[in-house]
């Protein structure tokens, strides 16, 4: 993990005279030297418009956009590169689903449709349906942050338009059961559509292993380009759906009568993409599939746990997410103080911590908070980052007592 660590070159600079201690990867991830290299090479050498140019520069370019599509497919075992769309994140994603499926997900037709969501959904997974003209239900979340299962059986029973869930809490950093969810789903003909921006980074994607019918996550967080991200969604649905955007690219033929449209994923993808972030983002993906994931899904654990161990002996500290299956994520309140503050305060340690609602407003309604503080880790961390991190929150605590 050390020579990891090495190569993000952002770790060796100083925050507020300190050694930087980066606890934000959930927001969004460091990028390694390899990833910035890439992009940078591109700017440099490469940098032309893909698919119409008939020159050498234009074809590399294409070719590059290309094999990033690909890349995206072999990291989350996608059967067909086809059924990959770039889009600009998981929120974009999203909105995409609610506005070029979702009406024709509606049970019937005549009606607005419902959207079967969890209490513990980042906003992106619940506005857009709400835009779209959905009726948003909750299944319930438990006070140690777990899904109750028994109640989404019994919602799903009711017959909604689609189920859309976090694999990922970003918050708590529960790791949901998908693919018992999809299982549950499907035995009453509700396609799912799940939020992976917070599993990708963190655990294998398997779409066959988990069953759904759609899943999104964001390159930022992969350790890439931000304003790039995927949906993968099965060939079925792409092939009924009509696209929410238009223009360039995402043409067939164009009359003033008539537009007809390019094959998927193609008309999905309205205007000059990000090309560069493409290159980037397949880069990053590249570089997490060469790690030894299980062991580094094993450093994360630890430093989760040894984290939480230690901020749960500081007079006052509530953790926020306890579940038995979670991520490397800790969120926690302290007595006295507010989230911002108490980030404030840590960040004069050179500790960077997010404070707020994390874009989880009903999640904190239904646990009785207005924020919290999140610390949240990524292979680079170690355990000197969960020292000054504890040793910043005793600070804290004495100030504030």
């Amino acid at each position: 993990m050390k020579d990891l660590r090495a190569e993000f070159p952002i770790l060796a600079t100083l925050s507020r005279g300190k050694p930087l201690v980066y606890l934000d990867s959930a927001a969004t991830a460091q990028k390694p030297q390899v990833v910035i290299d890439a992009i940078s090479d591109f700017y440099s050498h490469g940098n032309a418009n893909i698919h119409r140019g008939v020159y050498q520069l234009s074809e590399r370019a294409t070719l590059a956009w290309d094999a990033a599509r690909e890349q995206v497919a072999r990291f989350i075992g996608a059967p067909d590169v086809n059924e990959v769309v770039f889009v600009r994140g998981t929120t974009e994603a999203m909105n995409l689903v609610a506005h070029s499926f979702l009406p024709r997900a509606a049970r019937p037709a005549s009606r607005a449709p419902v959207v079967l969501v969890t209490e513990m959904e980042h906003h992106a997974n619940i506005v857009p349906w709400q835009l779209a003209g959905a009726t948003t239900i909750a299944i319930p979340v438990t006070d140690a942050g777990e899904l109750d299962l028994d109640a989404a059986e019994r919602m799903l029973a009711e017959g909604p338009s689609l189920l859309a869930v976090v694999h990922v809490s970003n918050t708590l950093g529960t790791i949901n059961p998908i693919a018992q969810l999809c299982r549950m789903a499907h035995a009453h003909g509700v396609p799912v559509v799940v939020d992976g921006a917070q599993a990708a980074p963190h655990i294998p994607v398997n779409i066959a292993e988990l069953g759904c019918d759609f899943y999104a996550f964001s390159s930022h967080k992969t350790f890439g380009p931000t304003g790039i991200g995927a949906l993968w969604a099965k060939r079925e649905h792409l092939e009924a759906m009509t696209p929410y955007q238009g223009g360039g690219d995402m043409i067939d033929l164009v009359t003033f009568e008539r537009t007809t449209f390019a094959e998927v994923p193609r008309r999905f993808e309205a205007g000059t993409p990000h090309i560069a972030g493409a290159v980037g983002f397949g880069v990053a993906l590249k570089w997490i599939m060469a790690l030894d994931r299980p062991a580094v899904e094993a450093h994360e654990m630890q430093l989760m746990r040894t984290a939480s161990e230690q901020l749960s002996a500081v007079p006052g500290l509530r953790l926020v997410g306890t579940a038995a299956q979670k991520a490397a994520v800790v969120a926690f309140t302290l007595d006295g103080a507010h989230p911002h503050d108490v980030a404030s305060m840590l960040d004069g340690e050179g500790v960077c911590v997010r404070a707020g609602h994390h874009c989880t407003q009903p999640l904190h309604k239904r646990l009785g908070l207005s924020a919290s503080v999140r610390a949240s880790f990524a292979p680079f961390n170690n355990h000197g980052d969960v020292e000054a991190l504890v040793k910043g929150m005793h600070k804290v605590r004495k100030v504030f007592a």
